[in-house]
C-alpha cells in the first residue's frame, strides 16, 4: 500500500481527478473494541483505505492511548464522485510503542468495508467490525459521520491557551489538553478538535489549529460547543479538570486587544464548594476566517472565460482536397479538427458572455502575399480575430482552408505568447480568464522556445489545451503536460502553475464528445482557483449575499 502524507489540519485529503461533485468530511469512533493488552487497554489508530485507479492508498487517525471507546480527532477530507463506485476500507489496529502498524493477528482489531456513497446516503453509519474469515470482533463497532464541505465553506484558525488551570498530579503539574465537541441536533456529541499536551504547566498555550465552519458548528453561529480540559494520562485514564461551553457568535466578539475568556468549571466541585468559582480560565487570544472560494464561486462572481482556438496548418495535415487529409471538409461528418474544436468550444461558451471567440492559425503560407505566418487570424482580419459563437469559428477555419497553403513548420511559441500577453492585459480587469486550445497533427518544432512561452504563460490567468489530431507519435509532446513533472524553461526555471493538459485524439476516438471534453478540461478549474488564489484575488461577486450569512461580517482573506 501506499502511504499518503498527511495534509496539515483541518483534515487529510484524499483526492482523485480533478473534477467531483463535492468534497466530504469523514470522522471516526470506535465503540467496544476488543482488548489486547495485558496490563492496559488496547492503543487503538485506524487506517483508513481508499481504492483508486486499482490501488488502495492509505491514511490514518492518530493513536489514542489505552482505549476501547475511542474518538478520534484526525478528518478524512474526500473527493466525491456520484457518478463512481468509490470503494473504502477501515481498519482498527492496537499501535505498540511506535507508530508503525504491527504485522501480528493481535495486533487487528477488525475492519470492515463500504463506499463513500454508501456512508454519505447514510450521514452517519454505524458497522460492527470484523475479523478474519468474517468474524466477528465481539461487540466492536465503527462508527463514521459524513459532512459534506461546501464550495463556499469557510475555514476558521483558533488560538487558545487557558490560565490557573488545577494542578491534578503530586510530583508535577498538570499536562493539559483541550477538546471541542460540537452538540447535534439530535443532542449528540461530535468531537471537533483535540489540541496537543502541554507538558507540566497549568497556563498552557496550544498551538493554533484550523477547522472548516461546517465542522465546527455546521455553519451555524449559535450551535453549542462544549468543550472539555484534561490532565493527561499515559494509561489513557485522563483527569477532567473543567469544562465550558461556547458559541462561535460568543467567539467572534474578539477584537483587537479584546479576548474571549470562560471560566473552565467542574460541575462536582461546584456543587460541593461553596466558594467555588472555576478550575481556571480558557482564553481565545485570536480568530482568524479564511474563505475557500470555489471555482463556481469565480464564476458567479462575474469571471468571464474567454475562449481562443489555433489550429495547425502544417503541410504534414495533408492536402484539404483529399479526402485522406486531416483537414479533408467530409459534408456527412466532421474532421478530428472540428470535433475537437466543438467538443471543448461548445462547454466554454457557456461563461463568455459575448459569445465570441479567437480563432487562430500557425504553420500555414497566408494571403495576400503568401509568407509564412504562425500566428494569423483565420477570418483574416488582424484587427479583430474573434468569430461569433463556436459556429462562426467553424466557418471561418471552413472558409480558410481553400486560401491558404499548408507549410511549416509546427512553431505554437508565438501564439502561446500572443495570449498570454493578452491575458496579462486582462488582469486589470480581474474577472477574465483565458483558455488556449491548441489542435496540432504532430511534435511541436519549437519544443524550447514553447517551454519557455509556457513557464511564462504560467505568471498569466491562462489555460492550455493541447489536442494531439491524427496518428503521430506524441511522446514527446507529453514533457509539455506537468503531471508527470515540473515543466522548466531551457534555463531550469520552473512554472508557477501546471497549466498545460495534452491528449491524443485518438484516445477518444470511440468515444463521445462529451468525454475528451471532459477530460481536456478536469484541470481547468483548479487552474482557475489556483490562479486567483495566488493573485489573492476574491470574487467579484454580486452575488456575495450566496455565502453563508455566517462569513458576511467578518473581515476574510482568501486562502494561502
Amino acid at each position: 500500500m501506499n502511504d499518503v502524507d498527511e495534509a496539515t489540519s483541518p483534515a487529510t485529503s484524499l483526492s482523485g481527478p480533478a473534477t467531483c461533485v463535492s468534497k466530504v468530511e469523514l470522522r471516526v469512533s470506535c465503540k467496544s473494541l476488543l482488548d489486547r493488552d495485558t496490563l492496559n487497554k488496547s492503543d487503538p489508530c485506524v487506517v483508513l483505505m481508499v481504492q483508486n485507479n486499482g490501488q488502495w492508498i492509505e491514511v490514518r487517525t492518530e493513536v489514542i492511548k489505552s482505549n476501547l471507546h475511542p474518538i478520534f480527532g484526525k478528518v478524512f477530507s474526500l473527493d466525491y464522485y456520484f457518478e463512481e463506485v468509490q470503494k473504502l476500507r477501515f481498519e482498527v489496529y492496537d499501535i505498540h510503542g511506535t507508530h508503525s502498524i504491527g504485522t501480528r493477528d493481535d495486533d487487528f482489531l477488525g475492519g470492515m468495508e463500504c463506499t463513500l456513497g454508501q456512508i454519505v446516503a447514510q450521514k452517519k453509519m454505524v458497522k460492527p467490525l470484523l475479523l478474519k474469515y468474517g468474524k466477528y470482533a465481539g461487540k466492536s463497532t465503527i462508527t463514521v459521520h459524513a459532512e459534506e464541505i461546501s464550495g463556499n465553506n469557510g475555514y476558521v484558525e483558533l488560538f487558545f491557551c487557558a490560565k490557573k488551570l488545577d494542578d491534578k498530579d503530586l510530583f508535577s503539574k498538570s499536562d493539559p489538553f483541550l477538546e471541542i465537541f460540537k452538540i447535534n441536533d439530535d443532542g449528540t456529541e461530535q468531537l471537533v478538535h483535540r489540541t496537543e499536551v502541554i507538558k507540566n504547566n497549568l497556563n498552557p498555550v496550544w498551538e493554533p489549529f484550523k477547522v472548516s465552519l461546517m465542522s465546527l458548528c455546521s455553519c451555524n453561529e449559535d450551535r453549542k460547543l462544549k468543550c472539555l480540559v484534561w490532565d493527561y494520562d499515559s494509561r489513557g485514564k485522563h483527569d477532567f479538570i473543567g469544562e465550558f461551553y461556547a458559541t462561535f457568535r460568543e467567539m467572534q466578539k474578539i477584537s483587537s486587544g479584546n479576548k474571549v475568556t470562560w471560566d473552565c468549571v467542574n460541575p462536582k466541585y461546584k456543587q460541593k464548594k461553596r466558594n467555588y468559582k472555576n478550575s481556571g480560565v480558557v482564553i481565545l487570544n485570536d480568530l482568524k476566517v479564511k474563505i475557500l472560494y470555489s471555482f463556481l464561486d469565480y464564476i458567479m462572481g462575474g469571471c468571464q472565460i474567454h475562449f481562443t482556438v489555433a489550429i495547425d496548418f502544417t503541410a504534414s495535415n495533408g492536402d484539404p482536397r483529399n479526402s485522406c487529409s486531416l483537414h479533408y471538409i467530409n459534408p456527412y461528418q466532421p474532421n478530428e479538427y472540428l470535433k475537437a474544436l466543438i467538443a471543448v468550444g461548445e462547454i466554454c461558451q457557456d461563461y463568455d458572455s459575448d459569445k465570441r471567440f479567437s480563432a487562430l492559425g500557425f504553420g500555414a503560407r497566408i494571403p495576400p502575399n503568401y509568407e509564412v505566418s504562425h500566428d494569423f487570424a483565420i477570418n483574416f482580419n488582424p484587427e479583430d480575430d474573434e468569430c461569433e459563437e463556436i459556429q462562426g469559428v467553424v466557418e471561418a477555419y471552413q472558409n480558410c482552408l481553400p486560401k491558404i497553403q499548408l507549410y511549416g513548420p509546427t512553431n505554437v511559441a508565438p501564439i502561446i505568447n500572443r495570449i498570454a500577453k493578452v491575458a496579462e492585459q486582462s488582469v486589470v480587469l480581474l474577472c477574465c480568464y483565458h483558455i488556449l486550445l491548441i489542435l496540432t497533427d504532430g511534435v511541436v518544432t519549437d519544443m524550447a522556445d514553447t517551454r519557455e512561452a509556457i513557464v511564462r504563460a504560467s505568471y498569466q490567468p491562462l489555460s492550455i489545451i493541447i489536442v494531439g489530431v491524427g496518428n503521430a507519435d506524441f511522446t514527446d509532446m507529453q514533457i509539455l503536460d506537468g503531471d508527470d513533472g515540473v515543466l522548466r524553461s531551457p534555463k531550469g526555471e520552473p512554472v508557477l502553475r501546471d497549466i498545460v493538459q495534452f491528449v491524443p485524439f485518438r484516445d477518444f476516438k470511440t468515444a463521445s464528445p462529451a468525454a475528451l471534453a471532459k477530460c481536456v478540461l478536469a484541470e481547468v478549474p483548479g487552474q482557475v482557483v489556483e490562479y486567483f488564489s495566488h493573485k489573492a484575488i476574491s470574487p467579484m461577486s454580486p452575488m456575495r449575499e450566496l455565502l453563508t450569512p455566517i462569513l458576511s461580517p467578518l473581515a476574510t482573506t482568501p486562502t494561502e
